[in-house]
């Protein structure tokens, strides 16, 4: 891909205080408890540009995208947004610990030129009609870019990685805050011809994989179609080694509820056909078993429901490619694709409409609160049953997007988001 650097508008401290205070994570996973934190966070969040409140009164002419565009135009004249005085890319560097482990994921803002989908950019999740409306809403009255789209490459010379290294370990950082879930964000400024050059060059002939921002990729596209500006071919991108050692992806666990005459019991018995069904002791065990099975590359489930735990490990791959023979072999050895074809297909009529409706799945983050509200919930009987999944690997997302193929919505979790309003691009 061909990437340019480009004068980033950043927060000034000057104005706004603590930079780290005017930025939020992406819009996508923004709630209202959230959106209202970030909002008395600071007077300048960027989530007053990003996801605005909508308010009773609003109309074609006055709604939460003109008051973005308000927002962002005031900002640049009063000098809450200042433009870099030279052209770079970007370092950026996440620290954060999971369980008990520490890690680092460093990338790299710069401009992407944007291609259709094919051997350059591969997608690898499905989109829905919605968010895309809303981000194309958002670029037509602000004319800006905001949100960025998260690539992976893979590049076994580590040319950026070593580069980002460097700068991290002898500059100080644009921006250096802490988040609410302990993840440390920096940012520091790349200018040196010769690095730029370098992370040009290598860059030339990478082909890209979407991590993260599928609608915000389609949404440029559109935009770029629609109006023909020449500065929207090039959009606003961090760029991650596949091979970077803090390249971490977490599971999302399935919530299901609303599945009309479910029952438990006979759900675990008709499971038998094609799964190894062990009844477990708690979640511990569970997610232990699940594992180890997948340490195997084994296709493996685990499963609470009113009669306690369960790990479901697959018997072998005919099952599933004979319930899904149109797909390739990379998509058939996804555990997101199995739970999807050979459980919630077969067994409990939830398919393609009811998926994209999300009238009978509640997506659960991998961590302790989510799942044990989760399970709280099936214990109530607000819901009928939580699986948990093992995470999907790397060369996973890889292999599906080389074979041209998306995977089902929320297949992967890239932990930790990347943050908007550390870089904001004017067109």
């Amino acid at each position: 891909m061909e990437i340019r650097p480009f004068r980033a508008y950043r927060f000034n401290a000057a104005v706004v205080g603590d930079a780290g205070d005017c930025i939020a994570p992406p819009y996508d996973v923004i709630d209202d408890v959230q959106q209202q934190a970030l909002y008395g966070k600071n007077p300048y969040n960027v989530v007053r540009i990003d996801k605005g409140k909508t308010q009773p009164a609003d109309s074609e002419t006055n709604n939460q995208y003109t008051r973005a565009a308000e927002f962002f135009n005031s900002w640049t004249k009063s000098g809450v947004l200042k433009q870099d005085g030279k052209e770079g890319i970007y370092a950026y560097v996440q620290g954060f610990e999971l369980r008990g482990q520490k890690y680092r994921r460093s990338g790299f803002i710069a401009l992407g030129r944007l291609a259709e989908f094919g051997t350059a950019v591969r997608p690898h999740e499905k989109t829905l009609d919605g968010p895309k409306a809303d981000r194309l809403k958002l670029m037509r009255a602000t004319a800006i870019q905001l949100g960025q789209i998260f690539m992976l490459y893979d590049d076994p010379e580590k040319t950026a990685d070593e580069i980002i290294s460097r700068i991290a370990a002898g500059t100080k950082p644009l921006i250096d805050t802490t988040d609410e879930q302990n993840v440390r964000h920096c940012l520091y400024m790349i200018d040196s011809a010769n690095d730029i050059a370098a992370i040009q060059k290598m860059m030339a002939d990478k082909p890209l994989v979407i991590a993260d921002g599928h609608h915000r990729y389609e949404t440029a596209l559109n935009y770029w179609r629609e109006t023909k500006n020449p500065a929207a071919e090039y959009h606003l991108m961090t760029f991650v080694n596949m091979r970077n050692s803090g390249l971490v992806i977490l599971p999302t666990h399935r919530l299901i509820g609303n599945v009309k005459k479910f029952d438990g019991r006979i759900l675990i018995d008709s499971l038998k056909e094609d799964f190894h069904v062990d009844k477990t002791a708690g979640k511990s065990e569970t997610l232990k078993a699940m594992k180890t099975a997948f340490n195997k590359n084994q296709n493996a489930l685990g499963l609470y429901y009113n009669g306690g735990f369960c790990s479901l490990v697959l018997k072998n791959g005919q099952a599933i490619k004979q319930a899904a023979p149109s797909l390739s072999a990379a998509s058939q050895a996804l555990d997101v694709v199995v739970l999807q074809k050979l459980i919630l297909e077969k067994h409990l009529g939830i398919g393609d409409a009811q998926l994209a409706a999300q009238s009978n799945i509640e997506y659960v983050k991998d961590f302790d609160k989510p799942i044990q509200a989760a399970i709280d919930a099936v214990n109530g009987g607000q819901k009928q049953a939580l699986f948990f999944m093992n995470p999907t690997r790397a060369e996973q997302v890889q292999a599906v997007a080389a074979a041209g193929e998306k995977m089902p919505q929320k297949s992967t979790f890239f932990y930790p988001k990347i943050f908007t309003g550390l870089t904001i691009n004017k067109l």
